[in-house]
């Protein structure tokens, strides 16, 4: 198959978007209409119906569908308190010994350690599946994100603000054909309506800004019923999500949650949203460094994560130290966990003692705060759709403190929280595995129910 043959309603357009990629990771890309379109056939591809899936706890609960969609078992990593990332020495042993694959989710931008977590796969022959929707521009250990795994998988709704498109990378050319069937099976046709709200939209909401109508505007979506999650978490709907799974794996009988937010994720990218995604993601460098700049400047203050010196797992990028105790300054090493100060984040997580408080703070300033995902997964679903984490805490801890601010916003949100006084909260100590125990195992085969 020629290059960008068999991409969404157009190849030369979808061929332009594929380049701009390639050039950026060096390995294969494939474009999708959405990324948790590229995971599910992924995940499907590469893992076996029943397979068990290492993935973070503190995730897009989206993505915890797409797994149980692609007929698999969510298994919750433990994390590290202090960013948020998976922390593969307190994962015990037997848990590693029943994977099918690991997934990692990048949160915010900031690298789960993928070295090594590439060298458990290998070790165990495995699979390694990359989240970078969060990390269209960091890297890990002088490679870019999405360059470690079999496969990975981008948003082109973050960074580059397109609210539409994405891809699936992978290391193997030779898959293109077979993984460019498995997408355009799961297409739904283009649509002029969708197309023409698409290009009005970015109009609309200048307008309502403009106006200060974005508060109303919500508003009257609570009213209407129309604003599909009460909280930050969609409703599980335990019920129809039991009878979902005995259709495992299919996407269309968990459609109704994995569209949450993006109801276009499957949609035949048209004319309108290739151009302006083609000219976003050419724009993407400039966005990146804009990124970088409020990154350093989040991460110089006293809200952000301390540094773990001496590790040496290279996890991530940053100062061993603070100065002054505000938080982490200077050149990037990869010298242990931790937040790396030269990483275009998408969001950055400063840690706050009262999140609720600083939340209400910043609305009163019109900033607004998402991309919260708390409770963490094995929380929100329990036992009975997901294997819990054998260590919560850091992740419950994290999830409860982290305050996600866009790096383009940082003088702002500093202001806001600096007239507050808000605290910074301090990271407990690193988790370790507990005694392996009955209730902590779980049958491989078909997801549990």
């Amino acid at each position: 198959m020629a290059l960008g043959e068999g991409c969404p309603a157009a190849s030369a357009g979808c061929a332009r978007l594929e380049a701009l990629m390639r050039r950026r990771l060096g390995r294969e890309c494939l474009y999708t209409p959405s990324c948790r379109l590229g995971l599910y056939v992924a995940l499907r591809h590469w893992c076996p119906p029943g397979g068990r899936v290492l993935m973070s706890p503190v995730n897009d609960d989206v993505i915890f569908f797409v797994v149980l969609a692609a007929g698999l078992r969510p298994v919750q990593a433990p994390l590290r308190a202090s960013d948020g990332s998976i922390d593969p020495s307190a994962v015990p042993e037997h848990v590693w010994r029943s994977l099918s694959a690991v997934l990692t989710t990048n949160l915010y931008g900031n690298p789960d350690p993928v070295p090594q977590l590439r060298t458990r796969c290998d070790r165990l022959g495995i699979p390694l599946l990359e989240d970078a929707a969060h990390a269209i521009g960091s890297t890990a250990a002088g490679r870019p994100v999405g360059t470690f795994g079999e496969a990975s998988v981008f948003s082109l709704s973050k960074h580059t603000g397109a609210k539409t498109g994405g891809f699936l990378a992978f290391a193997d050319p030779q898959l293109r054909d077979e993984l460019a069937r498995a997408r355009d099976a799961l297409l739904a046709p283009e649509r002029l309506a969708s197309e023409l709200s698409y290009g009005l939209r970015p109009y609309a909401e200048a307008g309502a800004r403009g106006l200060r109508l974005v508060r109303a505007a919500r508003a009257a979506m609570r009213l209407l019923g129309l604003q599909e999650r009460a909280g930050i978490r969609m409703d599980l709907r335990p019920a129809e999500l039991r009878d979902a799974l005995e259709a495992a794996p299919s996407l269309g009988d968990f459609d109704s949650w994995i569209r949450v937010d993006m109801h276009d994720y499957r949609l035949r990218a048209g004319r309108v949203r290739r151009r302006r995604t083609e000219r976003l993601l050419s724009r993407l460098d400039t966005t990146l460094d804009r990124h970088r700049a409020g990154t350093r400047t989040l991460l110089a203050t006293r809200w952000a994560a301390p540094r773990v010196s001496g590790s040496g797992d290279g996890a991530g990028a940053g100062d061993a130290g603070a100065a002054d105790g505000t938080g982490v300054r200077g050149a990037a090493v990869e010298e242990g966990p931790g937040i790396g100060s030269e990483q275009p984040l998408f969001r950055v997580p400063l840690l706050v003692e009262d999140r609720d408080e600083a939340i209400a703070a910043l609305d009163r300033r019109r900033i607004t705060v998402g991309y919260l995902y708390d409770p963490p997964l094995d929380a929100y679903a329990g036992g009975q759709f997901t294997d819990p984490s054998p260590a919560p805490e850091p992740a419950e801890w994290f999830a409860r403190h982290a305050l996600p601010v866009d790096p383009l916003h940082a003088e702002q949100v500093i202001s806001v929280l600096t007239a507050i006084d808000a605290r910074p909260a301090k990271p407990p100590a690193p988790a370790r595995p507990g005694p392996r125990t009955s209730a902590s195992l779980s049958v491989q085969g078909k997801p549990r129910v």
